[in-house]
């Protein structure tokens, strides 16, 4: 891993601080946002990196049936009216990695046996922080890039992408501009130079970080089973 910058007191968060990464909601879900507490790793110059543990209760949009959005197809999961669920992290944990002045983050994924499955680009808006809220925010461009460990790249989600554009989510400029940032991380990825070279596959959480508590920014409709057991 890169060798971390000396942080500016007031403009970094500390190691081990839980913050909310959110997603914002947008057009008529603008009140549907998805709050992922996590724990930071590093903060500075260098870009933020946090870590979503498995377990970890958040907030989450998804159909007023309960399922997830994905489900109602590439354009009604634009469209389908929404509610907000109190939920937790099922997975085995993401390490999130966001460059500074890029309009993407970098995720990195492991097997329930520790071994590691290989890197999520996530295509999102620039973030907007509030330091003393303890919340970075931005708009995910739905568009997403999968690297395998041995570095080959698939391109995720693009029926989606265009499901957007039939909705109206984005207009046909935006998602050739959302599209253009893809390749120019492509770009990135094939450079092999910051994060994916920076060693963050060999990382493990310290054992000490106790689980973050749910998100209490707002109210959802919809309470998971799990977090009542």
């Amino acid at each position: 891993m890169t060798a971390a910058a000396a942080p500016e007191p007031g403009r970094f968060w500390e190691p081990g601080t839980v913050i909310e990464w959110v997603y914002q909601g947008t057009g008529r879900h603008e009140d549907k946002p998805n709050v992922r507490p996590m724990t930071v790793v590093r903060d500075d110059e260098d870009g933020l990196v946090a870590w979503l543990a498995p377990g970890t209760p958040l907030i989450k949009p998804v159909l007023t049936d309960g399922r997830e959005t994905r489900y109602a197809g590439p354009v009604a999961m634009f469209t389908e009216e929404r509610v907000l669920k109190l939920d937790v992290w099922r997975g085995t944990g993401i390490l999130k990695v966001l460059p500074p002045g890029k309009p993407w983050s970098v995720w990195l994924f492991w097997a329930e046996d520790g071994t590691f499955r290989g890197w999520y680009v996530n295509l999102e808006a620039p973030h907007v922080r509030d330091v003393a809220g303890r919340r970075t925010s931005t708009v995910d461009h739905v568009l997403d890039l999968w690297i395998h460990p041995d570095r080959t790249i698939e391109w995720k989600d693009e029926d989606e992408l265009e499901g957007a554009v039939t909705a109206g989510r984005f207009t046909s400029a935006e998602a050739a501009r959302i599209i253009a940032d893809a390749h120019a991380a492509v770009r990135e990825i094939e450079a092999w130079g910051s994060p994916f070279s920076d060693g963050w596959e060999s990382w493990t959480a310290p054992a000490h970080w106790r689980l973050p508590t749910a998100p209490t920014t707002h109210q959802p409709t919809l309470i998971a089973e799990e977090l009542h057991s």
